[in-house]
């Protein structure tokens, strides 16, 4: 299904070329090639190293470092494979998946001081790994021609996928089902430009990967640094009923007038 060959040559450029056209001539085809195989892996361990890190606040051992690594870095893509249906599951499918993650897992937990020299490593790694699942996620979607709603619906499980399966493992409430700095929907917004920048633009797929990126992660910071949150406890139920029950009682009071002044000149 990886290609990075065939991709090179629908996008017209020469072999060895390091800057990808910003622009394809051949829309439908250069759809339905698929990011370069990298991408995919780069995917995995950035989120496997999202679940090592809860796996040392945490602290667990070895088997729950590579437990929240195996989760977080193939759990999203094998979500996506489940509904999907089409195609082969990435995680059994790819020679250096499995073995990436565990591995991250592994060096997590043999050498743990060093996650500790990064401030807020985790929130970077989280939206990271967010925006580059929910890259391959709806890439994945757009090369077996799905529609475009299924498409972006395929980015946002993949992810937000693997964080939902380690909260679940963890005992916690999912933090896509709370209130929180905009995360499900980064992945929304991450699925929707890519799709919108490949499909309707017709701009070379990188690109589209690179604005993806940017999107997702820009709207994430932009919600943590002016404190945005998606709402709860929400009832429009008030604002709708009450302007209804003023008409009626306005209808009401007409017809009573009307009424009143046949009455009269009766």
């Amino acid at each position: 299904m990886r290609g990075a060959q065939q991709w090179t040559g629908i996008a017209g450029v020469t072999q060895g070329a390091h800057v990808p056209e910003i622009f394809s001539t051949i829309n439908p085809e250069f759809a339905a090639v698929s990011l370069p195989t990298w991408v995919d892996l780069a995917s995995v361990i950035v989120g496997s190293a999202g679940g090592v890190l809860v796996a040392r606040v945490r602290h667990l051992d070895a088997v729950g470092f590579v437990g929240l690594a195996l989760l977080c870095g193939l759990g999203g893509g094998l979500i996506r494979d489940v509904m999907m249906q089409v195609g082969s599951v990435y995680m059994l499918d790819s020679p250096f998946a499995i073995l990436a993650s565990a591995a991250t897992g592994l060096l997590g937990f043999l050498f743990p001081r060093s996650l500790d020299s990064v401030p807020n490593l985790l929130e970077w790694l989280d939206i990271m790994a967010v925006a580059l699942f929910a890259l391959v996620g709806t890439d994945k979607a757009l090369v077996y021609g799905m529609l475009p709603a299924s498409c972006v619906l395929m980015g946002i499980m993949t992810g937000v996928g693997g964080g939902m399966l380690r909260d679940v493992f963890l005992g916690e409430v999912p933090r896509i089902f709370q209130r929180s700095n905009l995360y499900a929907v980064c992945a929304l917004a991450g699925s929707v430009v890519y799709y919108l920048a490949v499909v309707l633009c017709s701009l070379n797929k990188l690109w589209g990967a690179v604005l993806c990126i940017l999107v997702t992660i820009g709207l994430r910071r932009w919600s943590l640094r002016f404190n945005v949150k998606t709402p709860a406890d929400v009832d429009l139920a008030p604002r709708v009923v009450e302007p209804v029950q003023r008409a009626a009682r306005r209808v009401r009071v007409t017809r009573w007038r009307k009424a009143h002044r046949r009455s009269r000149r009766g």
